[in-house]
Parts: C-alpha cells; structure tokens; sequence
C-alpha cells in the first residue's frame, strides 16, 4: 500500500495542535473521572493528523521530525496532560512498528489513524513454535490501550537453544485481553490498563530481537535511509515525551495568570495579589523554569533530528544526555509547576480548578521509570565519571 499526501511544515502541525486546546481542555475533566480519553478528543487528534505524526510518507502519514514531536505535544500538554501522554506514547511505538520488516508495516497502517500502545518492559514470557512465538504474560501502565488498533509488546524469549533474551512484537490489540485496572493519583485520563496475553501466536516476521533494536539493528529495508528511523531507541523515546511536560508547566502558568487579576492574598493587607512583590518573585522563578525545560526539550530533539539528517554514529555520552536532558525537563516542568500551585492559594483544591490536575499530572510524569530525574541524572554523571552504563536502556 503506497500513498500520497501533502506533508505539512512543523508550523502548520503546531497551529493544528493550538487549534485543539479548547476541545481538549473541555473534556479534560470527562476524561479524568471516566479514566480514559474523551472520544470526540481522539477524533479530534485525528483530525489534526496527531496520529500521523510518526508514520512512513508511504503510508500517508507525516514522518515528523522529534522537535515538530516537542512542540506540538506542548500545545497539547497546555490543554490536558492525560490527552497529551497518550498522543505522546502512541508516537513511539509507531515509531517502533517502523523498524519491522516493510510486509509487517503493509499490515499495521493499512488501517487509517492506527493507534499503537505499547511498553518497553519485559514482563511476559514468550516460547518458540514452529512459525513464531507465543506469548504469556501482562503488561501495566499501557497507556491509550483503550483507543488502540496494535501493541507493541516485551516478553523474554525461553528456549530454542539459546540464551534467555528479550524480544519485541508487535500483536493486534484484539489479542489480548484488557485489565481495567488504572486508579492512580495522576495522569488518569490516559486510561494506562494492564493487557494480558494468554497463548497469544505471534508470527516472526513481527518479531524482533530487541537487544538488536537498542543496538540499531532494524528490519526495515524502505525506512533505512530515513533520518526519522535510523536513531536509537531511547532518544528517540526521550525526545518524543518531554513535550507533554513542558505543556503541563506552560499550563500551570496560564491558568495561574487566568486567576490572577480577580484573587486577593487572604490574611494580609493585598487586596491584589498582583500587586505583591511575593507574586512578581513566583512568576519570574516559575517562567525561568519553563523557558529552561523548553531549553532542555529542544536540546535533545535536536541532537536526535541531527544526528539523524547527518547519521553519524552515537557516542555513548550523547545517549546518557539524553536521558538526563529528558530529566531535567520533567524536574524543571515539576519545579515550576509546584512554584504556580503553591501560589495558587487554598481555593485552587477544588476539583474544579485546572491547577490540581496539572500539579497531579506532572508529578506521575516525574515518577515514570524512564523519565524520573534522579535515575537520569545518575546515569548522567555515572558516563561522565568514565563508568559503564547500569542499564540497557540508553
């Protein structure tokens, strides 16, 4: 399946983002007490050609660059942070499905808008047969399951002779079977479910060796020389996720200001909080932050999209910066965040003030695996100081 399409500019992907904020917003508070995205929203990120982002020219979609990722994921952050994590996530096992055998790729985007969950944790067990593997196991925090078509799966490949190892597939979300088990604190829009496999047969030309994968060995023979696809794993991921944290703050500071010219500061003299020196302080420390994690943000995408456009190999300090760029937005969007909600005074518990869900929102992002900023930053200073990396994750 070839198709054609008029590929729009980075401008006008971000105008179409903007666009959505207002529908977005609306049903933030919907998606957050039915734990799961707002279906008119998901219509409207495909209408926006959201889920296009990350899919082959070929096929009618985008084959976006990771800064066009970080931007248009802050427009979206601004309105609902759960909406934007899903959109978020869909992008990079999109991305993954993209280094698969191109027969494989035929199969998953004949289906318009396909929506791709997945995970990079191998909490399943998969065994050999004659034709493929069959999988068992559950898989936790799979966000956009709801709303998917393909998942993108882990599992520890037993048997056949060889060493324990890791493998990645991808499997037709129809094949498994749902656990509505999402009751956090935060982040509860994204309707993040558990999935679970029972004797699920994956076929192997949808299999991939995923030790080969974070190593930047693809399958893919039309994508090869695509500055999109040819970029490590774990960049690719980090870059494509901090936009939403970036959002988040961005929306910490509009909802603040929004409140701003009608509040008072109780049991003081300030008739206008405006107007307290106090306040000038907060929102000076709260907007530095955000203009560093956009500083941050784009200092990843960037090296991603260049390193991709020149394909010069990766070093293993830039793999590290990465994942400690990626930290540093989620610890700079909290810190900023936290600076707007402390100022926001007692009235800002009620559920019906945006700066609750946002504080929330960003505290789950900040305690991801793959994005807290502690590990990041460790992994950081553990490459600088001349060790090898703890982790396969880089």
């Amino acid at each position: 399946m070839v198709l054609t399409t008029d590929v729009p500019t980075r401008e006008q992907l971000v105008r179409r983002a903007s666009e959505l904020v207002p529908v977005l917003r609306k049903n933030g508070a919907w998606a957050e007490e039915n734990r799961r995205i707002h279906e008119e929203s998901i219509e409207a990120l495909a209408d926006a050609g959201v889920f296009k982002l990350r899919v082959p020219v070929r096929y009618g979609g985008y084959e976006a660059d990771t800064r066009t990722l970080v931007d248009v994921a802050s427009e979206l952050g601004r309105a609902d942070g759960s909406t934007s994590w899903v959109a978020s996530v869909y992008w990079i096992p999109t991305w993954m499905t993209c280094l698969f055998p191109d027969q494989v790729q035929d199969e998953v985007f004949a289906t318009p808008d396909v929506r791709i969950c997945g995970t990079l944790s191998p909490t399943a067990m998969a065994a050999p047969v004659d034709g493929g593997i069959v999988v068992n196991g559950k898989w936790s925090f799979i966000s956009g399951a709801l709303h998917s078509h393909w998942q993108v799966v882990v599992a520890v490949l037993v048997g056949g002779g060889g060493e324990p190892a890791p493998i990645m597939a991808v499997v037709p979300i129809t094949d498994l079977q749902i656990a509505d088990d999402w009751y956090t604190a935060g982040l509860k829009g994204t309707g993040s479910v558990s999935t679970i496999a029972q004797d699920v047969f994956i076929p192997s030309e949808r299999v991939l060796h995923l030790g080969a994968v974070l190593q930047g060995q693809y399958s893919s023979v039309a994508n090869a020389a695509s500055p999109i696809y040819r970029a490590p794993l774990l960049p690719v991921a980090s870059a494509s996720s901090v936009g939403t944290v970036v959002g988040l703050a961005r929306a910490a500071k509009e909802t603040f200001l929004e409140r701003l010219p009608e509040r008072k500061i109780s049991y003081t003299a300030y008739t206008s909080q405006a107007e307290a020196p106090l306040t000038h302080l907060q929102v000076a420390d709260g907007a530095m932050k955000i203009d560093e994690a956009e500083f941050h943000a784009h200092r990843l995408s960037s090296l991603v999209d260049s390193k991709g456009v020149d394909g010069s190999p990766w070093t293993l300090e830039e793999r590290a910066r990465a994942r400690a760029d990626m930290g540093a937005v989620c610890r700079l969007a909290k810190e900023a965040v936290d600076i707007f909600a402390t100022a926001s005074g007692g009235s800002s518990i009620y559920s019906n003030v945006p700066i609750q869900r946002i504080s929330r929102d960003v505290q789950a992002a900040n305690l991801h695996a793959l994005m807290h900023p502690d590990t990041n930053a460790e992994l950081y200073g553990r490459v600088l100081c001349g060790l090898e990396p703890n982790t396969l994750y880089i």
